[in-house]
């Protein structure tokens, strides 16, 4: 796969709001965020020009969506494309993606939840892109940028060095809402759940292989489209998972790793990562999810040394760590460690 360039203090970023219009429904919300994202990594801050818009002229809009997109990666000045924040609609952009613009322009994208659809563009277009924070959820955190986020963002997008070891965050996780629209709350830090680490589920040795995935509430929206990757990308892949702030049942996920089994890819599998749940629900909850997760992946599909963790710091939970897409990782079983073993940006 094709890897962006890494970036470097001065650069410029542009934002683009590919679903909801976020900016133009709190815009200072996102004004918080790209001031705090240009004051941590002295970068400069650009706006594609649709992404201020407000979010009934985007939803209409989905062309000049597509174009704010193509436009972004054709300038050579702008070095890395960051989402304001997802959303729900993005797959209507899809017929107005050009794969021979995005391959001939390689440059960081990055965002989650719903710019899922736009990772598995990039992903056909064989490049390397982002599964990571937006503008307006962690770059606007309230309080400041956590820096569990800052150290993923430094290692994954400024060094060409392969990351390493991604280490579970042991300062406390979030999924509280406090109201945007509340400029002082701004400043109010939400509250932290205490860290209990990841969970490793089960699985034996050491596995090795590509990472994919996405929100899966999202990912689900893609299949039976040609942006759903071949059976022969899923071949020793890692899959990555995670739910939204909508909070799908269990069973959600259940009926969603059936359909994998049918389709012959959680055979082909290295490895299950599954985020925190996103949303509003009781951590004795999750539980569920990896019983599910067991029930599928084990008892019906029988590959009881597929490792699987869980509870892990990326999705709809803060803070998170980036996944590159495409780039190779590794889950070791035996000292309970996940790591990435390439580089996701080059020189």
């Amino acid at each position: 796969m094709y890897k962006p360039k890494k970036l470097q203090p001065g650069d410029t970023i542009a934002t683009i709001s590919l679903s909801w219009g976020g900016p133009g429904t709190f815009p200072q919300r996102y004004e918080v965020g790209k001031q705090q994202l240009q004051k941590e990594f002295d970068l400069k801050v650009i706006e594609t020009p649709h992404a201020l818009r407000d979010a009934a002229w985007l939803h209409k809009n989905p062309k000049a969506r597509a174009e704010d997109l193509m436009n972004a990666f054709a300038d050579p000045s702008v070095k890395a494309i960051i989402a304001t924040i997802g959303g729900d609609d993005s797959i209507r952009i899809l017929p107005y993606i050009d794969l021979e613009l995005i391959r001939s322009n390689p440059k960081i994208f990055m965002g989650y939840s719903d710019t899922t659809i736009t990772h598995m563009a990039c992903f056909k277009a064989d490049l390397v892109s982002f599964y990571g924070p937006t503008i307006m959820a962690e770059f606007a955190e309230n309080g400041g940028i956590f820096p569990y986020v800052i150290d993923s963002i430094r290692k994954s997008l400024f060094s060409s060095k392969k990351a390493g070891i991604i280490q579970p965050c042991t300062n406390g996780w979030t999924v509280e809402t406090l109201e945007w629209g509340n400029p002082e709350n701004q400043n109010r830090k939400r509250k932290l759940n205490p860290s209990t680490g990841w969970k490793f589920l089960q699985g034996n040795g050491l596995h090795q292989g590509r990472l994919i995935g996405g929100c899966l509430d999202v990912f689900e929206f893609l299949r039976g489209t040609t942006y759903w990757p071949d059976l022969t990308s899923w071949e020793n892949a890692i899959l990555f998972l995670e739910t939204s702030e909508d909070a799908p049942p269990p069973s959600a996920l259940k009926y969603a790793l059936r359909s994998y089994a049918s389709m012959g890819i959680l055979k082909k599998l290295s490895g299950i990562l599954f985020g925190r749940p996103g949303g509003n629900i009781s951590q004795d909850c999750f539980k569920e999810y990896d019983e599910v997760l067991k029930l599928v992946v084990t008892e019906e599909e029988g590959l009881s040394d597929l490792p699987i963790i869980t509870h892990m710091d990326f999705g709809h939970t803060a803070p998170m760590f980036i996944l590159p897409y495409g780039v190779k990782a590794e889950i070791d079983c035996n000292t309970q460690q996940f790591k990435i073993l390439e580089n996701a940006v080059i020189d």
